[in-house]
């Protein structure tokens, strides 16, 4: 992590490199910026972090944007639903809907952990449907 003022805590994953890890894991050939956004909205709601996170990812090649839309470049890196999404129970509010669940689904990504996420918006975020 960078040295400097941020508004991350050390306990805290650092939202853009989340948000560029979800990027790099997307299951889609192509798609809109409004749809990398709105899964970028699971990470953050702060526009400005948004186009930094898009920024920083076509910065670093993992995603090309052009005419509109967004290309993952890191092919073959999806999640694995065994060994990087976490099921816990208890209350939960879904990070992408809102809804209330009682079973949550958290992506471990190395930049920290997103989510929860009930069964379909986990698969939506993901890039499953």
């Amino acid at each position: 992590m960078a040295v400097g003022v941020s508004d991350v805590s050390d306990d805290e994953p650092d939202p853009v490199e989340l948000g560029v890890e979800l990027l790099a894991h997307l299951e889609h050939e192509s798609l809109s910026v409004a749809a990398a956004i709105d899964r970028i909205e699971t990470v953050t709601t702060n526009p400005g972090l948004q186009r930094e996170i898009l920024d920083t990812a076509a910065m670093r090649g993992i995603i090309d944007r052009e005419d509109g839309l967004v290309r993952p470049q890191s092919g073959g890196t999806y999640v694995s639903f065994e060994a990087d999404v976490v099921v816990r129970e208890g209350e939960f509010d879904c990070a992408r809907c809102g809804a209330s669940l009682s079973t949550g689904h958290f992506v471990q990504f190395d930049g920290g952990e997103l989510g929860p996420f009930g069964s379909t918006c986990i698969r939506k975020v993901l890039g499953r449907e």
